[in-house]
């Protein structure tokens, strides 16, 4: 179950407030991009060419946001 409220003051959350597990990254963002959503792009975090962050253990993270403002994630894990 998921419960969503509206606020009247609504601010955007500063960090990612929900995000989905994929097992292929690059098909999932390329697949949304087609369909026009737009992936941030972080100073410093040496993004590929989709928006795709890899963390030195091989994880890999795209990030979007909702039409409210907030942060969303794509995630793909490496697991040992």
């Amino acid at each position: 179950m998921i419960r969503i409220n509206t606020s009247r003051d609504f601010k955007p959350a500063q960090g990612t407030v929900l995000g989905w597990e994929t097992t292929d990254i690059e098909k999932l963002v390329s697949g949304l991009q087609d369909r026009g959503v737009s992936f941030e792009l972080f100073p410093g975090m040496n993004q590929d060419a989709l928006g795709i962050w890899a963390a030195p253990g091989g994880d890999k993270v795209a990030w979007f946001k909702d039409p409210d403002g907030n942060v969303l994630s794509i995630s793909q894990h490496v697991w040992a």
